[in-house]
């Protein structure tokens, strides 16, 4: 299950990152020297592509969550080093103490 959620996120993050560089640069670095041109198509943000990049990345956080909920409950049900050292010695053959 983990191996096929890693392999499900990493399409998600190719995924994500080529709808990112499909978009247009809105540039003006932070809204800095902004004509009119490019306010109005700042304005459009609702396009195809911003809500695809929405949906892909709160699936890819959702899927990196999960992930981490996995490996974390299988590291949990690991036992320490003492309890495992305890568990070969219980199956061996014990000597008997002398009185």
């Amino acid at each position: 299950m983990e191996e096929l959620l890693v392999f499900v996120n990493i399409i998600l993050a190719v995924i994500l990152v080529i709808i990112i560089l499909l978009q247009r640069s809105e540039g003006g670095a932070l809204g800095l020297g902004v004509s009119q041109d490019n306010f109005t198509s700042a304005r459009s943000m609702g396009t195809f592509l911003t809500k695809l990049t929405s949906v892909v990345a709160a699936l890819f956080i959702i899927c990196s969550i999960t992930i981490v909920a996995i490996s974390r409950d299988e590291l949990r049900e690991t036992q320490s080093v003492l309890e495992k050292e305890e568990e070969e010695n219980s199956n061996l053959p014990q000597i008997p103490k002398s009185k």
